[in-house]
C-alpha cells in the first residue's frame, strides 16, 4: 500500500461491457439474493468502477464504467478477483482543529454496517459532468448526506492524497474544520438524529494511532497512519 499526493483528477466516463458480470451473472443473482434475506434494505442500483488508471505526473488519470451493484459487491465479496476492475472512490478527511480525524460508524442497514468510515460512497452516474467522473462532487455529497456537513465549513487542501492498493484507489480530500472534534461530534450527531433512516448509527472521534482498531478498513487506517507519522 503507498500513498501519493496528485494535484488534479482527469477521470473519464467510457462505458463498456463488464465481462465478469456476463459470465458470472448466475453466481452473482445467487449471492446478491442471499445478501437481501439477511438486509433486505440493500439497494441493487448503477455504480460507477474503474478499469483503467495512471498517475502521469501531478494527474490520476482513469477510464470508468458503469454496472449494477449486485456485480460490483460480489467482486468486492469474493476478493476481487482479476477482472479488470478496481474500487475508486473518493474519500473526505475531516480534521478538527485540535488535530482529530471524524469518522462515521455505519448503521445496520448498511452494506458495511458496524465498520467505522470517512465519509466516503461508490460513485454513481450523478457524479458523472459533462463526461466526466467528478469525485469531488461524489465526495462533498457524501460528506452532506452522512454527516450533514457543508464542504463550505472548512478549509480545503489542494490536490489529493491517493491511497494505492491492489484493486482499490482511494483519492481522500482533506478538509480542516476550525472548530475542535467534540462540537463537530455533536453538530453530526444533531443531523443524524434529524434524519429518519441516518445512513450512519454514531460518529467517532479519533485522535491518533492508538485510536485506530479492526472497525477502521485497511485504507482508512493506512491513511491515518500516514498522517499521524
Amino acid at each position: 500500500m503507498t500513498i501519493r499526493r496528485v494535484a488534479q483528477l482527469d477521470l473519464r466516463f467510457a462505458p463498456k461491457p463488464w465481462v465478469f458480470a456476463e459470465q458470472r451473472g448466475a453466481e452473482i443473482r445467487s449471492h446478491f439474493e442471499a445478501l437481501r434475506r439477511a438486509n433486505p434494505r440493500l439497494f441493487n442500483g448503477r455504480v460507477l468502477v474503474m478499469n483503467e488508471w495512471e498517475i502521469a505526473g501531478d494527474t490520476l488519470r482513469g477510464d470508468f464504467f458503469e454496472t449494477d451493484y449486485a456485480s460490483f459487491r460480489s467482486w468486492l465479496d469474493w476478493g476481487c478477483p482479476s477482472a479488470d476492475a478496481y474500487d475508486c472512490f473518493a474519500a473526505a478527511c475531516v480534521v478538527s482543529a485540535d488535530g482529530a480525524v471524524i469518522f462515521g460508524e455505519m448503521a445496520a442497514h448498511t452494506s458495511n454496517a458496524g465498520q467505522v468510515y470517512f465519509p466516503c460512497g461508490t460513485p454513481d452516474r450523478d457524479d458523472v459532468i459533462a463526461g466526466r467522473v467528478d469525485l469531488l462532487h461524489s465526495c462533498t455529497r457524501e460528506l452532506k448526506e452522512e454527516t450533514g456537513f457543508n464542504v463550505a465549513e472548512f478549509s480545503v487542501e489542494p490536490g489529493w492524497r491517493i491511497v494505492e492498493l491492489p484493486s482499490r484507489i482511494v483519492a481522500v480530500k482533506v478538509l480542516r474544520s476550525r472548530h475542535d472534534a467534540g462540537t463537530l461530534r455533536a453538530q453530526a450527531l444533531a443531523y443524524l438524529r434529524s434524519e429518519t433512516l441516518p445512513e450512519l448509527a454514531g460518529i467517532r472521534v479519533l485522535r491518533g494511532r492508538q485510536d485506530i482498531d479492526a472497525a477502521v478498513p485497511d485504507f482508512a487506517a493506512v491513511f491515518l497512519r500516514s498522517l499521524w507519522p
